[in-house]
């Protein structure tokens, strides 16, 4: 015997599945929104299976040289991308992430050329105070002493630039230090935050956020090292006095790589010698 619902109990039966389904698909949302916000950083276009283009890694020579060209002009005394989004991390709220904490700009004959923009990161944490006394230790401290200069033919500059991306605050300091006939001595110091975190983050967990092969940078690592090395036997061979480095230094290692910067459009590491030497001499691998 063939029974025949009515009409009516069908059609809740109908609503009652796709209520059901609404609800799976918000919770659905509501998870991966939770998740991608607290935990990870997931490329939304890759997760719905679009794809798109890895915006690391993948650079022709012409690309990199070009953005290595450039390097120079990413020092603006400004902060990309602070859209807002991290303003409850703010510790002055009408200030931008990074702002410039100290400014001067002073000569005096024979005896200084100082210009400084010196900046400060305007986060509530212990992690990013110490950041910032450690930048006045390093800068604010030497502009002072400059200030207080007689008769010494000094040229000191400071200036940087910072970008948010993906969750991380990222910061870059160059200073330029010149005093008389001595070489020129330029300091490159790196600060990358994450936000999302509050916490500092390493290169190698940059990598692995980018999905970047770390076998593969180390590689290009000790490639880039190797060019620059060969062209600076090459120049002291015609007798130019150069900066040596080591190849096989562990400061190459990824570990021990702490300075880098990160853009929408590059991942910048650097080794700066001048942090620990007199001289402007640095290497870029660009990715």
């Amino acid at each position: 015997m063939n029974v025949t619902l009515p009409e009516e109990k069908a059609i809740k039966k109908g609503q009652i599945i796709l209520y059901v389904s609404i609800i799976l698909v918000c919770i659905i949302c509501v998870v991966v929104a939770f998740y991608v916000q607290f935990y990870a950083r997931i490329d939304l276009a890759s997760l719905v299976g679009l794809g798109s283009e890895p915006a690391y890694g993948n650079k022709t020579e012409e690309e990199t040289i070009n953005l290595e060209t450039e390097f120079n002009n990413l020092f603006t005394n400004t902060i990309n991308n602070d859209n807002g989004e991290n303003n409850s991390k703010k510790e002055e709220q009408d200030k931008n992430l990074v702002y410039t904490g100290y400014q001067r700009k002073e000569s005096k004959l024979n005896s200084y050329n100082l210009e400084v923009n010196i900046p400060h990161i305007n986060v509530d944490n212990e992690i990013t105070n110490n950041y910032n006394k450690e930048i006045e230790d390093i800068f604010l401290k030497l502009a002072n002493n400059v200030l207080q200069t007689e008769n010494s033919n000094i040229i000191y500059t400071v200036d940087y630039v910072a970008n948010v991306q993906d969750g991380i605050l990222s910061l870059m300091i160059r200073s330029n230090f010149k005093q008389g006939s001595n070489a020129q001595k330029v300091i490159i110091q790196t600060y990358n935050y994450d936000l999302r975190n509050n916490k500092e983050i390493t290169l190698q967990e940059v990598l692995k956020i980018e999905k970047l092969d770390e076998q593969d940078i180390q590689n290009r690592i000790h490639t880039k090292v190797q060019e620059e090395e060969k062209k600076a036997e090459d120049l002291h061979s015609l007798g130019y006095n150069i900066y040596s480095r080591d190849i096989n230094s562990d400061i190459y290692k990824l570990e021990n790589s702490t300075e880098f910067y990160l853009t929408p459009d590059a991942l910048y590491i650097i080794y700066a010698y001048g942090n620990e030497t007199d001289t402007s001499e640095m290497d870029l691998v660009i990715l």
